[in-house]
């Protein structure tokens, strides 16, 4: 056997050592001595057959794959233990490595044709492989940093040999086929980026100007092959070609020391494209790309796609492909190029994004590290975009010889000129009204005359859409304008554009397309319009879909409802109306206001409060409405606690929580309830009164976790001014406003007698509309139950009190409330007579609401005044006193029925009034008051005038 680092040929095998030598290669066992082969000697052996049998060498090749492997990975082995790189089994295999370039050298000086091609391909795969596969080893460095890369694999023989060969491979084969060695180094850079970028950085170091060229010509025949069979435009084929990645990649590493050779061959492409196509001159290639028209065609595309793939390759040749061009081939080239793009089925979302981005000025991009253009590109691609503008204007405008855009709904008959570009962009409408709404100087003015471009292009459909868009997405007055501009630019030739907008903005709605921010700003911007110059078109079009935005009051997010309430605030009313949209709108601003009043503070907001008055002025319907669901809202168990009330059963008594009253099975007032639903017991002796269960004792008490007095008491306000601005406002029903205008407005009667109404039929049901008249005082005996009932609905819920003042101020309407009055003064009387306290204070509650139901009789001139001050001397009296002056106003009530027909309504102060002198003497029901006064004159004295006929 030869020697590790002999160079010499050898002698020439024999018949019979060939035979062996082949049997071993292939079987990896000595064929005279029996034993198996060690990696070095089966590599000996394969490099003997490459020298004596060259049919082998693809076998021989690929069998040295493993070798260059096992060199490689002991190699990095030792680098990564500190140990010596050259020692060891590394030096074994270095010497066959060393000889098998020195053979594959040999072969390729002496027979380049047959050689160069096949081992340039082993070579340069190879090479991808070991860069791959040992890409994480600990020793290896970062695949962005080629130096170091570089630095570690060519100080390895393995890959050192592989380099070597692959140039001398590609130096043989640029004469003659320097395409096929190009295409293998893009093939392998395709299937092992980025690990294989040091390999192309350093052949193309080493060959700047062949590699250069000959990766452009490949990467230009893939992009044409492609486009040839995908039948599609080549802008935008970025994606699908697979060379183009690996050509930018390329190029891009040789541009810090090559930049002139690239920018040179650039140029060179390019104006051998648009040169008329010459026969080949001798010299040059059979494959060259000049010569095919096909391939001639594609170069502009190509060189585009290079240029929007790299910033560095486009700002190394943009100047000079403006420069250096005279100026009618300079406007022949933009006019093509405009052609071009407007005819593009696709891509034209990308190329517009380039164009924009590029035209923009440099102190506006902000989008990124990309560096800003040369200024002469910039100002190259504005005047393209500019042009592109107008050549869109001009075929939008013409494409159907002169006919107008119809109306919505209306189909033109005459066919009308696609226009590929605007085609494709109909379906970015949302991302181009995004961009223009950013309001980048310059860019927002040439996409908002695209945008209107594309609307006309586009028909109603397309300019809904953007005008849509564009409501939803504005989120400041200057973006708002963009959408007012766009509709002042088309309304002259489309009709009906904003309602169909705000139609599509309800569908959006209902469709759920639009997120809680989007919907919101959407509110938002309907209600600002309705404050502009559009406020007659944009308020025709909401008034028509309140209905649809009412739901919106009760939507989870607060900020959503928030800005519904705003918008129905501020948007007309319909002037017709369905009774169920009237009914929808005030059940959602009702059950709105209770939402926003748990949200403390929120409820007494001018919006809110407008609203409720608004849809109440509206009509006699949506005041019904609104005033019943108002009380029936503060009375419900849900809110109840918001004006400090409780829960009630119905007997009026508070519910006991389930921790104090646990499950006793069967009860009593199941069984009463069952009852009660078919049979009236009152005054009977099966009258029960729900005081316990039987065998359990009474029912226990529970104390009302009651909220902050504080907050009871605004929420409690701010209710009752809602309900008086409600009932006051001077277009209700022909009431009159006061004559003195510092007055507040009179609470209008028959919203008064709603608001009576409905506190009757929520604390007794079963009282009939007809009960106005007070029968005699001993006919409480008979409704004892429903009048405790209706007291302990007073004590339950604190704001029935109030209620009642408000009804009182709405003369005659608190007549109707006369049963309720009835009960609750004859539950006031029974306690005041079985009271055994020293004073009427040791009753706190009994006290105020005896005080409080005078009061608003007095106040509602169901009692005459001087029977309206008694309440004044309840505080100073004993509690038979007290019974004593109720039963005066008992008996006067009773004498003097509460009926609206005594009431005459005084045109002067625009309120109904009573006059107490048709009622005869009142000094019989003073006489008590009196009596009463002259036994506690020592601390009622200063109260005597007030109690004088």
């Amino acid at each position: 056997m030869q020697s590790p680092h002999s160079h010499t040929a050898p002698a020439a095998l024999s018949t019979q050592e060939l035979s062996q030598e082949i049997k071993s290669f292939i079987s990896g066992v000595d064929a005279v001595q029996g034993r198996k082969l060690s990696v070095r000697e089966h590599a000996r052996c394969a490099v003997r057959l490459l020298r004596s049998v060259p049919a082998c060498r693809g076998a021989v090749l690929e069998h040295l794959r493993g070798v260059y492997d096992e060199h490689v990975s002991t190699f990095l082995h030792n680098l990564e233990t500190e140990g010596n790189a050259s020692s060891g089994a590394t030096s074994n295999l270095e010497d066959i490595i060393q000889e098998v370039h020195g053979v594959l050298s040999e072969f390729i000086r002496l027979n380049p044709r047959a050689w160069a091609p096949l081992v340039s391909t082993w070579a340069v795969d190879l090479l991808g492989q070991l860069s791959s596969k040992h890409a994480g080893r600990r020793v290896a460095p970062h695949s962005s940093s080629l130096n170091e890369l570089l630095q570690l694999w060519m100080s390895c023989a393995a890959t050192r040999s592989l380099m070597e060969s692959y140039s001398q491979c590609l130096a043989a084969m640029l004469a003659w086929c320097p395409d096929a060695c190009v295409d293998a180094l893009l093939d392998t850079s395709v299937k092992h980026s980025p690990h294989f970028d040091w390999v192309v950085a350093h052949i193309g170091s080493a060959f700047p100007g062949t590699i250069i060229s000959r990766v452009l010509a490949c990467g230009l025949k893939d992009f044409c092959s492609h486009g040839a069979k995908d039948q599609g435009p080549l802008v935008e084929k970025g994606s699908r070609v697979p060379k183009i990645g690996s050509v930018v990649g390329i190029l891009g590493h040789l541009a810090a020391h090559h930049s002139d050779s690239i920018r040179k061959e650039l140029l060179r492409m390019f104006q051998e494209s648009l040169a008329p196509s010459t026969p080949l001159s001798p010299s040059s290639s059979s494959t060259s790309w000049e010569a095919s028209p096909q391939l001639r065609r594609a170069a502009v595309p190509f060189l585009l796609q290079l240029a929007a793939m790299s910033p560095n390759l486009f700002g190394a040749v943009s100047s000079e492909l403006v420069q250096g061009l005279p100026r009618e081939e300079l406007d022949n080239m933009l006019g093509l190029a405009v052609h071009l793009i407007s005819q593009s089925p696709t891509g034209g979302a990308r190329v517009l994004r380039f164009l924009a981005d590029t035209a923009t000025p440099a102190s506006v991009i902000i989008s990124g590290p990309t560096p800003s253009p040369h200024e002469g590109v910039r100002e190259g691609c504005d005047r393209l975009l500019q042009m592109l503008l107008l050549h869109l204007h001009k075929l939008v405008f013409n494409r159907s010889e002169g006919s107008d855009v119809g109306p919505f709904g209306s189909a033109s008959s005459q066919p009308q000129r696609v226009i590929p570009f605007l085609e494709e962009l109909r379906s970015h409408v949302a991302p181009l009204c995004a961009e223009t709404l950013r309001l980048e100087r310059k860019r927002h003015l040439w996409l908002h005359q695209l945008l209107c471009l594309l609307s006309v292009y586009g028909g109603p459909s397309v300019a809904t859409e953007t005008l849509c868009q564009l409501l939803t997405q504005a989120r400041n007055p200057e973006e708002l304008a963009l959408a007012w501009q766009l509709h002042a630019t088309l309304s002259s030739c489309m009709a009906g554009l904003v309602p169909a907008a705000v139609a599509h903005c309800v569908a959006q709605i209902h469709t759920h397309t639009l997120g809680w921010r989007q919907l919101r700003q959407l509110l938002l911007n309907l209600a600002a319009a309705l404050q502009s110059s559009m406020a007659a078109q944009i308020g025709s079009a909401v008034s028509v879909h309140l209905h649809d935005f009412g739901p919106l009051l009760l939507h989870g997010d607060p900020a959503v409802s928030h800005a519904a309430v705003r918008l129905l605030s501020c948007s007309p009313l319909p002037r017709t109306a369905s009774p169920a949209h009237l009914l929808l709108l005030s059940r959602a601003a009702v059950t709105h206001f209770f939402l926003a009043l748990r949200r403390r503070g929120e409820a007494g907001k001018t919006g809110r409060v407008l609203l409720l008055t608004r849809f109440a002025a509206y009509s006699a319907l949506t005041l019904k409405a609104i005033l019943q669901q108002l009380v029936e809202g503060a009375l419900h168990k849900g809110n109840a606690e918001l004006f400090g009330g409780q829960i009630a059963d119905m007997s009026g008594a508070p519910v006991a929580s389930p921790s104090v009253s646990p499950d006793l099975g069967a009860s009593l007032l199941d069984i009463n309830c069952r009852f009660g639903t078919t049979v009236n017991f009152s005054g009977s002796v099966w009258s029960v009164f729900h005081a316990g269960v039987i065998g359990k004792g009474l029912k226990p008490r529970t104390a009302a976790n009651l909220p902050d007095p504080s907050g009871v008491i605004q929420n409690i306000q701010t209710l009752l001014a809602v309900i008086v601005q409600c009932c006051s406002s001077s277009s209700l029903n022909g009431s009159q406003s006061p004559s003195d205008p510092e007055e507040p407005p009179p609470i209008n009667a028959e919203a008064a007698k709603v608001i009576a109404v409905t506190l009757v039929e929520n604390v007794c049901p079963d009282v009939a509309n007809g009960e106005l008249s007070w029968p005699p005082e001993e006919h409480a005996r008979t409704t004892v139950e429903r009048d405790i009932h209706i007291r302990r609905c007073f004590e339950a819920h604190p704001v029935l009190f109030p209620l009642l003042q408000v009804v009182a101020a709405g003369r005659p309407a608190l007549c109707y409330c006369s049963a309720v009055l009835r009960g609750l003064l004859a539950t006031l009387l029974s306690h005041w007579e079985g009271s055994r306290e020293a004073s009427s204070t040791d009753s706190p509650w009994h006290l105020q609401a005896s005080c409080l139901l005078v009061s608003c009789m007095g106040e509602g001139q169901l009692l005459p005044p001087v029977l309206a001050n008694v309440h004044e001397a309840f505080a100073h009296l004993t509690p038979f006193e007290v019974r004593l002056l109720l039963l005066a106003v008992w008996e006067y009530v009773r004498g003097n029925g509460p009926l609206p027909q005594k009431f005459v309504f005084s045109s002067d102060k625009g309120i109904f009034c009573r006059d107490f002198s048709r009622d005869g003497d009142v000094s019989r029901y003073v006489a008590p008051i009196h009596s009463v006064l002259h036994k506690n004159i020592d601390r009622l004295g200063h109260l005597c005038w007030r109690f004088q006929l």
